[in-house]
């Protein structure tokens, strides 16, 4: 059991949150992003870094203004825009935080102790669980709980561990990134690092967490059939191409080759 009687809220701000990098994808996001990045900085992180993966809106303008570092990243998909977010790391970060531009996934300072607490118990992937009460899964559209329902089934068939949530807020040692080689640049990104934490033996930590609803706009995934389709059509393509190389030992022809981390220390 994790325990957290014993952090406070000074400590936590010197602890990890100090030392982590949030990495927020953001396309077309204006009506957002500039809240989120301030609420993130508000607590206490080093730092925030918003890819912008196409925006026509001013979110890069509206971002930078806000306090965050913003890079460009042209191909468009989440993982594309992810992958660029964790390129020039910056020297002094040992952990990586993905957030989402529209403010649905924060923390609150009364739920930092208990990542706070995952971090010091050795966790590798530490996944912010919104579907912990019967009132947050309602804020979740049907289309979002039978995705996540598919895809920790799945992930439970094939490598043997259950979870309630394919998590948007997750935090990641920079370290195991590095490790896992993710392939992915679409929407498998996610799945895929859930799935290579656990064949490298990582320990992966859920912590229930309050979901809220995105703070202006439409979601780009759930908002849309199309987008919905998009996104489980690159899940289930991930977790086909991941149980293909579980039970052959060999990467699947269509995957894309793993790219290494660049790292700027000076």
């Amino acid at each position: 059991m994790i325990c957290t009687e014993s952090l406070s809220v000074p400590s936590i701000r010197e602890g990890f949150l100090r030392r982590t990098l949030v990495v927020i994808p953001a396309w077309n996001e204006i009506e957002c992003v500039a809240s989120t990045v301030r609420e993130w900085l508000d607590i206490g992180v080093g730092r925030v870094r918003v890819v912008d993966n196409g925006s026509t809106d001013g979110t890069e303008a509206t971002a930078r203004a806000a306090g965050a570092e913003v890079l460009m990243e042209p191909i468009r998909g989440y993982g594309a825009a992810a992958w660029r977010g964790l390129q020039d790391w910056p020297a002094g970060f040992d952990w990586v935080l993905f957030s989402s531009a529209d403010g649905s996934d924060m923390l609150t300072i009364a739920e930092l102790a208990a990542w706070q607490a995952a971090v010091d118990a050795g966790g590798d992937l530490i996944l912010g669980n919104r579907l912990n009460s019967a009132e947050l899964r309602k804020r979740l559209k049907w289309v979002q709980r039978f995705g996540n329902s598919l895809s920790c089934a799945v992930i439970a068939a094939g490598w043997g561990r259950s979870f309630q949530d394919m998590a948007a807020l997750r935090l990641v040692r920079h370290g195991a990134l590095g490790r896992m080689q993710l392939q992915d640049r679409g929407f498998g990104w996610n799945v895929e690092m859930q799935v290579r934490a656990l064949e490298l033996e990582m320990q992966v930590i859920e912590i229930p967490v309050v979901f809220r609803l995105r703070r202006a706009g439409e979601s780009k995934i759930s908002g849309s059939w199309a987008g919905s389709w998009r996104a489980g059509k690159g899940i289930l393509r991930m977790l086909w191409l991941l149980w293909q190389l579980r039970t052959t030992g060999r990467s699947a022809p269509s995957a894309p080759k793993p790219v290494a981390f660049v790292r700027h220390d000076n």
